[in-house]
């Protein structure tokens, strides 16, 4: 009985966490289904607030428009009477002072009619003399009303049926921003963001992406890449912190950028790659992702190491290069074992380099397949993925790398401009991790590593 009592026992235990795990998990949901629900409704409330401040801003724009353009009608017809009136004024001057001549000869003649006969011959003689000098024949020209100004308003109903058209048309609501974020993949010290389009009929001609440090200590977003390509390696973030990515689109032919994607969280936790500091020969950036040969070294090709094996197979690695130097044979970009200071070239064995005329070295054996040489602006790439191990003892041996492999033998693949090289390469010791380095036997060389 007590041991059907022990198995009814865990039996119930086992139902109990199985609910709490049920319960655990829907909670969750409910959380997502919470922070969804808050997604739409902040997101309606905010797009209901644009499109409110947008046709304020636009009615009071068109409204100022308008009473610009009545002001400058208005005043061009109070011009136009102006000058057409000013004539007819003068004009009327002159039938005014006419009629005044007019009206005081009338008055002078009358009064000499009835004057008496002793005064009549000398009043009709200067009324006479007067009436001779007026000219009463002259009279002044007034223009015919086809000559004169007859002013009027005319309004081209295009511009309202223009307005409606564009009005029934202007903004746009839609569910889902044009492009969204849709990978966010850790690097070294970086993150390597892809997107893409979501509407197939909006046609991108460029994209805008910004990133900040999210939580309280968050800054302003900046932009990180305006351009045509889908992806981009946002360089220089500090490892296990929080950075927040958003997208933006811009239509062919548009000035405006499209409303922003929803932010998405991003971080890694590999530290970056950093050129060792205090190697003599070399000057290293405060970000230690720069290294510039400098002089200070009179002969010979020394060797410039990672701080650490921070490169790992499945990941690319880039150099590129920024300032040029008198090229040399010695010269090596790559990827090796160790990061010896004994080491004094990266052309030896357990390592693949790249020379700046092109030759690739594996294991200090050059290569007869050659690359493009390597100029300023040049970006070379090393890709390695793991392709065979050797265990010890024909033991067991894991996808990942272990104490029990004795060799491990990679695909390499070395990029430098159009052109790649593919070949695999036998390490003696399985590692975690590969140092990187450079080396130049002339000053002025200059590499940026991520």
């Amino acid at each position: 009985m007590s041991a059907e009592v022990d198995v009814l026992m865990q039996e119930a235990k086992e139902s109990i966490e199985a609910a709490q795990n049920f319960r655990t998990e829907l909670q969750q949901r409910l959380g997502g289904l919470n922070q969804a629900r808050q997604q739409v409704r902040g997101s309606s409330t905010q797009a209901r607030d644009a499109l409110r401040r947008h046709f304020t801003e636009l009615q009071a724009a068109a409204t100022r428009l308008l009473s610009e353009r009545l002001s400058a009608l208005l005043a061009e017809v109070d011009a136009i009477e102006a000058d057409s009136v000013r004539p007819l004024d003068d004009c009327q001057s002159l039938v005014e002072y006419g009629m005044g001549q007019a009206d005081e000869l009338l008055r002078e003649g009358e009064a000499a009619l009835r004057c008496g006969l002793g005064e009549k011959e000398d009043k009709l003689g200067s009324f006479t003399k007067k009436a001779m000098h007026i000219q009463l024949d002259s009279l002044p020209e007034v223009p015919a009303l086809v000559d004169v100004p007859c002013v009027s308003a005319q309004f081209d109903d295009s511009l309202l049926v223009l307005l409606r058209e564009r009005a029934c048309r202007h903004g746009s609501v839609a569910s889902h921003p044009p492009v969204l974020i849709e990978e966010l993949q850790e690097r070294p010290g970086s993150i390597l963001v892809r997107w893409c389009k979501v509407d197939e009929d909006f046609a991108a001609a460029d994209y805008r992406l910004q990133y900040r440090r999210s939580g309280s200590g968050g800054s302003q977003y900046e932009d990180a890449y305006v351009g045509h390509d889908t992806d981009f390696l946002a360089l220089g973030l500090d490892p296990n912190t929080d950075y927040m990515f958003r997208v933006c689109a811009r239509g062919e032919g548009r000035t405006e950028w499209s409303p922003w994607s929803v932010a998405q969280t991003g971080y890694t936790t590999m530290e970056p790659h950093e050129w060792r500091p205090g190697t003599e020969g070399y000057i290293v950036s405060s970000r230690r992702n720069i290294a510039l040969r400098n002089d200070s070294v009179p002969s010979g090709c020394p060797v410039l190491y990672s701080n650490a094996p921070t490169y790992f197979c499945g990941l690319t690695l880039t150099f590129k290069i920024s300032a040029t130097g008198k090229p040399d044979r010695r010269d090596s970009l790559g990827v090796c074992v160790d990061g010896e200071k004994s080491c004094r070239s990266l052309q030896r064995d357990q390592a693949v380099c790249i020379s700046t005329n092109g030759a690739v070295y594996v294991n200090g054996k050059e290569m007869t397949n050659q690359l493009p040489s390597i100029t300023l602006g040049s970006a070379v790439t090393f890709d390695m993925e793991v392709v065979g191990v050797v265990p010890l003892n024909n033991d067991h041996v894991s996808d990942n790398v272990g104490n029990n492999v004795s060799s491990l033998k990679l695909r390499v693949t070395i990029g430098s401009g159009s052109r790649e090289v593919v070949f695999d390469w036998l390490l003696d010791t399985a590692v975690d991790g590969l140092f990187f380095g450079c080396a130049f036997a002339h000053a002025g060389w200059k590499v940026l590593v991520f």
